[in-house]
């Protein structure tokens, strides 16, 4: 990660970053700054586990988009309902086995958060999920590759 960005200290002043160096002509630096918003913002959530921080970055990834899309902040609430009743890891599985596939991964590639997927965490993290969700996660991201 850039130097500049890695000295944003407030998701806030990641998305003011952003505006400016996308104006300026340099994306990759955009990209990296959305990506500094999440993790602050994981950070601030204050789980310990790697996997709840991973799955805490996509969920903010997925607001950041939502937030591109709608130009105004945006939160993603029935995701947050889920976690609050189901836990976060938990949370994430449900999402990935609903059977009407969500716009979430392509949001998230068109913005360069592709990594901040959930069906990336759960590749990443095997062993966390059912065996049904990692399957269903290698379609998805096989199918969206292609």
């Amino acid at each position: 990660m850039d130097e500049k960005v890695l000295k944003l200290k407030t998701p806030e002043e990641c998305e003011i970053f952003a505006v400016n160096v996308t104006r300026l002509g340099h994306p990759e630096l955009a990209v990296e700054a959305r990506e500094r918003a999440v993790q602050l913002r994981a950070q601030s959530y204050g789980v310990s586990s790697e996997i709840e921080t991973e799955c805490l970055e996509a969920i903010f990834a997925y607001e950041e988009a939502l937030s591109m899309k709608n130009g105004k902040r945006t939160r993603a609430s029935r995701t947050w309902q889920m976690v609050d009743r189901h836990g976060i890891v938990s949370a994430v599985e449900r999402a990935v086995n609903r059977k009407d596939d969500a716009m979430g991964y392509m949001m998230l590639k068109d913005i360069g958060l592709q990594d901040y997927t959930f069906e990336s965490i759960i590749l990443r993290h095997p062993d966390s999920f059912s065996s049904e969700a990692v399957t269903v996660a290698e379609v998805r991201i096989n199918q969206r590759d292609i």
